[in-house]
């Protein structure tokens, strides 16, 4: 039985605020049993224990005030107990929540900074990946994106979706490497593909337009290891009057086609060089049509996908998982994918990972 959303949020804003509490609860439960116990197990020595607590979440005045309050339970302690070394744990308690106070002062400042450095990546991410059309005419578009570091939310994964005089046009890709580097690169190629894409009449001249660009990016700010940067792409594209998609493959991983709950992986014929790199092993690009029908699934996705690995190392069985779909609009598609891709990996992924799952409808 799948839960809804909303009693997951619940239960998970409860357990939140627990943790929260977690330093007044720590600090009852250290008075009650230094009142409950005898004074030789001196369990009031554990009470700095509290500020040091809350200094990891809570703000600077009230991790001050449990302090003070700790400092008040002491006092009161050594009225009923006059020989538990009240002095010496009252200081231990006022040098702890000095720390704790200037602790929680170092931690919001990182926390704003790190709020501020989301935005820039957020904003980054925009560039590459912009809102697409749900539909272009008779086609269905959808797509996805998660970043293996959630907390940066910015990658190299990169696609997009244009609609030009020969047609719809999908880009889709991965840049080796991670975080603004990798941002910046897959920025070139998609903004040289949304121009080239409108010029350009043959899917070569798309490519080779797509290689220069990620090649003068690369010239103009180099990486910082010894590798080399280059992208893998691919890129497709739907003619108007349908029955067909022409596909051309720069080392990505193939798309996958399902007609009538049969699955057919679109391999190249002869693979096209990686972005970047066909100065160094040639420039023969080669472009494969292959037929698509209405209602038929397109999936493009990246190798993030496909190396989602279970706890015993398994990879997704994507394949497998593709053929067993039935006939779905895309965002259904891809709303599973994203649903098994998490159950699958436990949540923990090692690469970004994108798709798009294109749908041709009925004229």
């Amino acid at each position: 039985m799948i839960e809804s959303g909303q009693p997951r949020l619940r239960r998970r804003y409860g357990r939140w605020r627990l943790v929260r509490l977690s330093p007044v609860l720590l600090t009852v439960v250290i008075a009650s049993l230094a009142y409950a116990t005898p004074p030789e197990m001196a369990f009031s020595r554990l009470l700095p224990a509290a500020p040091a607590l809350a200094a990891a979440m809570w703000p600077v005045l009230p991790t001050v005030l449990l302090g003070t309050v700790c400092l008040l339970l002491m006092i009161g302690l050594s009225l009923v107990f006059p020989d538990l070394g009240t002095w010496w744990t009252c200081a231990g308690i006022i040098a702890v929540t000095v720390a704790a106070a200037y602790g929680s002062h170092v931690r919001l400042q990182r926390e704003r900074t790190l709020f501020q450095v989301r935005l820039v990546a957020d904003a980054a991410q925009q560039v590459v990946l912009s809102p697409l059309p749900r539909r272009l005419g008779n086609v269905e578009i959808e797509s996805l994106y998660l970043a293996a570091a959630a907390e940066a939310r910015i990658g190299g994964d990169f696609y997009e979706v244009v609609d030009t005089p020969f047609g719809v046009r999908l880009l889709i890709g991965d840049v080796r490497g991670k975080g603004l580097p990798a941002v910046g690169a897959a920025a070139a190629i998609v903004n040289a593909f949304r121009e080239a894409a409108f010029g350009e009449a043959d899917l070569v001249d798309v490519a080779r337009r797509l290689d220069a660009s990620s090649t003068r990016y690369n010239a103009s700010f180099p990486p910082d290891e010894p590798m080399e940067r280059f992208a893998t792409a691919l890129l497709v594209q739907i003619p108007y009057e349908g029955g067909r998609i022409d596909i051309l493959n720069c080392g990505h991983p193939p798309p996958m086609l399902l007609h009538s709950r049969r699955l057919r992986v679109l391999d190249p014929a002869t693979p096209s060089p990686l972005l970047s790199l066909a100065e160094l092993i040639g420039g023969h690009y080669s472009v494969d049509s292959f037929e698509f029908a209405p209602d038929d699934l397109l999936l493009l996705y990246t190798d993030g996908i496909a190396e989602a690995r279970a706890r015993n190392g398994e990879f997704f069985p994507l394949a497998a998982w593709m053929s067993r779909q039935p006939p779905t609009p895309p965002r259904e598609l891809l709303t599973a994918l994203h649903r098994d891709l998490l159950r699958y990996s436990r949540g923990r992924l090692d690469d970004d990972i994108a798709a798009l799952a294109v749908r041709l409808r009925e004229p």
